[in-house]
């Protein structure tokens, strides 16, 4: 909901603006809080419109865009500009629509007297709790520029290594999708001109050359039913992975598929290695790193393994007493981190312990469209092959009986 107010702030002077919040206690609050005395606060009736205008499509802010954010204000507010400045500088700068509006209302707040990791806490569909975390250590510690650097440095890395396995896969999607393109054409199109005369010989056809007759006539007549139960397969399992029990599933399922299972078990250990040194380096305790970090790590198999890690260094014990039990953690890793804790060089660590397996990443994604490129001829072959087993070799054998 969208509240205009107008409230006076410890100094006597009177503001005007709005503010987003779900209810009008929340609202208060948040006036509250920026040490603003109430005058008129109202509901402007405009959540609708508001709400309506992010259902667009293109309405989204990319992680690119989030790690320019932190690195634009980062150099600023290491210049020395006040944290307002910074931001009314960045709204000009700023390409993305979405962020730029976002931006404007968290320059707003902070004029006001917010703090800015309350500000960009109110836009959690951009900002995640990993993001206000550290912001929020960088006011306490007053070294919001080096958690801003911290930041940017841990996002860019992050997104390098999305865009170098989405750049992997580009190929072979595009050779899948092509294949069941020209597929279904085939089935549609020349598959029943070619199986016509077979049909009309009378002759019994081979199993495979029925088999192609049949899948080309649900392809023609019932291709409705088809699309119908592709539609239900996707929606059942998008259902099914918002369920805690088939989240375990998908996840269970995803992390043992050859090559690819490999690939995201080290792309989440990175990802839970590199965020943790980013917290702690920016001077957020063991735990509530450890915690953190488990709302960043997307795959539930590996956020209870953080989850439960936790809950031991809360009650005394290693970090590596959960991480040696299980077999999604490399043996290596609870051994480093151990050897970390009592050195109390932790933090780096869990830097070289996250090198290591970005580079492990490289490796595996450079050699994947290598990898992958035999699999895909070898699928058409068999493809080719059946093709040629069950249309030319009956043509060949009715042209036979017939000579």
């Amino acid at each position: 909901m969208i509240f205009a107010y107008r409230a006076k702030d410890s100094q006597g002077r009177v503001h005007t603006g709005t503010l987003e919040a779900p209810d009008l206690n929340n609202a208060q609050e948040l006036l509250a809080e920026q040490n603003f005395a109430i005058i008129s606060l109202e509901d402007t009736g405009e959540e609708d419109k508001k709400n309506i205008g992010q259902l667009a499509i293109f309405d989204r802010v990319g992680e690119r865009d989030k790690v320019v954010f932190a690195r634009q204000l980062s150099v600023m507010i290491s210049a020395n500009l006040p944290v307002v400045k910074a931001l009314r500088i960045l709204i000009d700068q700023t390409q993305n629509q979405k962020l730029k509006s976002i931006i404007s209302e968290v320059a707003d707040e902070v004029n006001g007297g917010a703090k800015l990791s309350s500000s960009l806490g109110h836009h959690p569909e951009v900002f995640s709790n990993f993001f206000i975390s550290m912001i929020k250590t960088g006011e306490t510690s007053g070294k919001l520029d080096e958690v801003l650097n911290y930041l940017a440095d841990q996002q860019e890395k992050d997104y390098d290594l999305i865009s170098k396995v989405r750049g992997a896969m580009v190929y072979p999607i595009f050779i899948t999708s092509g294949l069941i393109v020209v597929g279904t054409l085939m089935m549609i199109f020349v598959i029943p001109k070619l199986t016509a005369m077979l049909a009309e010989s009378g002759a019994e056809l081979p199993f495979t050359t029925r088999m192609l007759i049949a899948t080309s006539n649900a392809f023609r007549n019932q291709w409705w039913v088809l699309v119908i139960l592709l539609a239900l397969f996707i929606v059942a399992i998008f259902y099914t992975k918002k369920s805690k029990s088939g989240a375990k599933y998908w996840s269970y399922i995803s992390l043992r598929i050859p090559v690819f299972g490999k690939l995201l078990k080290k792309i989440y250990i990175v990802r839970f290695m590199r965020s943790m040194a980013t917290l702690l380096e920016g001077g957020v305790l063991l735990v509530d790193s450890l915690k953190i970090v488990a709302e960043v790590i997307s795959d539930v198999t590996y956020k209870e393994i953080i989850l439960a890690t936790a809950k031991e260094v809360e009650d005394g014990n290693s970090i590596a007493t959960v991480l040696s039990k299980r077999d999604e953690i490399p043996t290596m890793i609870p051994q480093m981190l151990a050897i970390g804790e009592q050195t109390g060089s932790l933090v780096n660590v869990l830097k070289k312990v996250s090198d290591f397996f970005s580079r492990d990443i490289d490796n595996m994604v450079a050699n994947l469209t290598t990898l992958l490129e035999p699999i895909i001829m070898i699928v058409m072959g068999v493809a080719v092959g059946i093709m040629v087993a069950a249309i030319i070799l009956p043509m060949y054998d009715l042209a036979n009986s017939f000579g």
